[in-house]
């Protein structure tokens, strides 16, 4: 096979990324639909797989290595309610030291491997003053400040076959999916902790300044995340039907003299408290979903 090129500026290839998803499924029986991408404290949604085969992004050399607490490294490929899936038990970051393409290359890998639908999970800082910390936040709109100043995940040589040049995100994550996840979170018994809105997200690794968190505020954002956006944009780009959501695990600073540092020790432990809540919403989603 003929080695890889190498495309620091725009990720690999459409043959490339065939060869990947090809030299991955080798690993495992299973054709997965449905695509789950684990934040930070939430790979216990793995736990939930049947018959699961797991695949290491060691065992991949054309994978990232994930070099952050909470993110294992690891897919798994299985059944949850039936349906086949593959879970990211650990994603990428920009602020990792890894170009925008390589964090949202697993999406293009996904995609290739037969999946139809993305769900995107991340623990995220509460903006919205009406929220609270272990809040679960179905993510109807991003900003994509980031994309915004010139780190746009497409920037690059398009090819068609991946998508659209100029592709639209108006309506990249799915309203059949929010309105069922709506539905599922009232019928659990979650409705007092659930909200709706919009996730910005910023480079990282520094968590905001209380003067960053007032503009990300006035900007319209209800809570803060340093991923999900580039794998959001990359599987509209490629047709993908997404869903998102958000764990609250710290509300922001917006007032000097309540200033209080966020930790990433903090957004782990509140993320365990809650992995149940968030297993039981997605794994009920996917039991109803159509693939």
């Amino acid at each position: 096979m003929a080695a890889f090129s190498d495309m620091a500026s725009s990720g690999y290839n459409f043959e490339e990324i065939q060869v990947i998803a090809g030299n991955i499924l080798s690993f495992t029986k299973h054709k997965p639909k449905i695509g789950i991408v684990c934040g930070s404290g939430l790979g216990g949604l793995a736990d939930l797989v049947e018959n699961a085969d797991i695949v290491h992004y060691s065992q991949i050399k054309e994978f990232p290595v994930s070099t952050v607490p909470g993110h294992e490294g690891k897919l798994v490929f299985g059944l949850m309610e039936g349906k086949s899936v593959v879970l990211m038990r650990g994603r990428f970051h920009y602020y990792e030291g890894y170009p925008m393409w390589k964090v949202a290359m697993p999406v293009r890998v996904m995609k290739a491997m037969g999946v139809t639908t993305l769900i995107v999970t991340n623990a995220a800082g509460g903006i919205n003053p009406e929220y609270n910390t272990g809040d679960i936040m179905i993510i109807k709109d991003h900003i994509d400040l980031p994309g915004l100043t010139g780190e746009c995940v497409l920037i690059g040589k398009n090819d068609e076959r991946f998508g659209p040049r100029f592709p639209a995100t108006v309506d990249t994550y799915d309203k059949g999916l929010r309105d069922l996840a709506k539905q599922v979170v009232t019928e659990l018994g979650y409705g007092s902790i659930a909200r709706e809105g919009v996730y910005v997200m910023i480079g990282g690794p520094t968590f905001e300044t209380v003067a960053e968190s007032r503009l990300l505020k006035l900007l319209g954002a209800d809570a803060v995340g340093m991923s999900t956006v580039p794998e959001a944009v990359v599987a509209k780009h490629g047709g993908l039907r997404t869903f998102g959501i958000s764990l609250i695990t710290d509300m922001v600073a917006l007032e000097y003299d309540t200033t209080r540092a966020t930790t990433h020790e903090e957004v782990l432990q509140v993320g365990q408290k809650r992995a149940k809540d968030l297993q039981k919403i997605v794994s009920t989603m996917v039991a109803r979903m159509s693939v």
